[in-house]
């Protein structure tokens, strides 16, 4: 039995693209991808987590039990195949195996997904469609993504923290959180691990985190999750201006490691890179006011005073092919944290990035409010208790320091790398108003 062999024994598919010669023998185990029968030759796609390769069972060279088995078997049985590598220019990548023996280990049902189903009937079999190559492409650049990330901020002497996600207190709008019963307390699943972060960095100065964050948003559009992956970071020391150039090193430097490792899967996907393989910091730079004046040249109605919602970012990207920075917000539609403009306290030491391309914001961040007086009116101006946010006005009381920090959607960034067209796609089992299956 074939199935007895160690890991060892097996040969990845892209091991055999990369360094397989003609003749040479190779044991392969997999899922069967697609299959396919012509006269007395059964064609098996055979799947492993590292690509497909075509493998074909010859009726006349083989025993009658390999024949049957070929015949017998099914898409996305798992197999172990054994075989002799062949060059053949009608193949996929140049090469196939022919095969000599085959052994079934989990025989499939009919496979309910065989192409042009609905998105929700996607969305409904996702336990079974996150084996498409799509899916399985886009996880391999988040993959990178995550890894580039840590790898930045390891470099460069910051500090990964855990914090928690069940939290007392609202870090962004109260009208978003989702509110549990933490042992008879009321309790909610964060929207940020910012507060937590700051913290922090008293002791550690530079700290950052990847933690799930959750935001209870009755929009469903293709931006927006309810349970995402959150990239945060605060330091001590740093201005707005400061962390800025952290957020698009950062971009720059995620970006430059997917090209370098994903190349293969971002063309697998359509992308086209050219933007991607251009982009450089310094980003741009626009404040709210001049992208105001930019939205109403462009014929979009829009007040002083006004969040940007996805209509309006789509069309501010429309004037960029890189990434850039809205910076100084009116506070009335930012967070209490954000420190007020010394020029203007009408306004906040605040930024986001927008990426091209109509993707819109990616990262969200600010100076933060580091006087105690500031930060308590701006807590009581919000509507909210100042007792449920004791702790974090205590930071301001006992050595308060200028800092700085952002949040960055992983979903978002992946998105717009791989050029997805909903955000969904971003994540193995997205969370969104009305989904949350399975």
């Amino acid at each position: 039995m074939l199935i007895l062999m160690t890991n060892n024994t097996f040969t990845k598919v892209r091991e055999v693209f990369k360094n397989g010669a003609p003749g040479e023998k190779v044991l392969l185990r997999g899922w069967v991808h697609r299959k396919m029968e012509v006269k007395n030759r059964v064609f098996l796609v055979l799947r492993d987590s590292t690509g497909t390769i075509q493998c074909v069972v010859h009726k006349d060279s083989v025993p009658e039990s390999v024949w049957s088995k070929a015949k017998a078997i099914t898409r996305e049985s798992s197999f172990i195949v054994e075989g002799v590598v062949k060059p053949d220019k009608r193949a996929p990548g140049g090469l196939e195996i022919t095969v000599s023996n085959i052994e079934i280990v989990g025989i499939s049902s009919i496979f309910p997904i065989f192409g042009r189903e609905s998105v929700e009937y996607l969305l409904d079999n996702r336990h079974l469609w996150i084996r498409s190559r799509k899916l399985t492409a886009v996880f391999k650049v988040k993959h990178t993504v995550l890894d580039a990330c840590r790898e930045f901020f390891l470099k460069r002497g910051w500090w990964e923290v855990t914090p928690p996600i069940i939290t007392m207190s609202a870090c962004e709008g109260g009208a978003t959180l989702f509110e549990l019963n933490y042992f008879g307390e009321k309790a909610y699943l964060s929207q940020s691990a910012q507060l937590y972060l700051e913290v922090l960095i008293y002791s550690l100065e530079k700290v950052w985190a990847i933690t799930p964050s959750f935001r209870a948003e009755k929009s469903r559009t293709r931006r927006h999750l309810s349970e995402y992956t959150h990239l945060e970071a605060e330091a001590s020391w740093y201005n707005m201006e400061d962390m800025m150039r952290v957020t698009e090193d950062l971009i720059h430097h995620v970006v430059k490691r997917v090209l370098e490792e994903r190349l293969e899967e971002l063309e697998f996907l359509g992308r086209k890179t050219e933007l991607l393989e251009d982009l450089k910091p310094p980003f741009p730079r626009i404040t709210y006011d001049e992208a105001i004046d930019v939205l109403r040249r462009q014929g979009l109605p829009i007040d002083w005073g006004e969040d940007l919602g996805a209509d309006e970012e789509r069309k501010l990207t429309e004037n960029f092919d890189t990434p850039f920075f809205i910076t100084l917000f009116p506070k009335k539609i930012k967070a209490f944290y954000m420190k007020l403009c010394p020029s203007n306290p009408e306004l906040v030491l605040g930024f986001d990035m927008l990426a091209p391309e109509g993707y819109g914001e990616i990262i969200g961040g600010s100076q933060r409010e580091d006087d105690y007086d500031n930060l308590l009116a701006r807590i009581i101006e919000a509507g909210l208790n100042p007792e449920e946010y004791k702790w974090y006005l205590d930071l301001r009381k006992y050595g308060s320091v200028p800092h700085s920090g952002f949040g960055l959607g992983v979903e978002r960034l992946v998105m717009w790398i791989t050029g997805l067209d909903h955000i969904r796609d971003a994540t193995p089992f997205p969370r969104f108003r009305e989904r949350a299956y399975p």
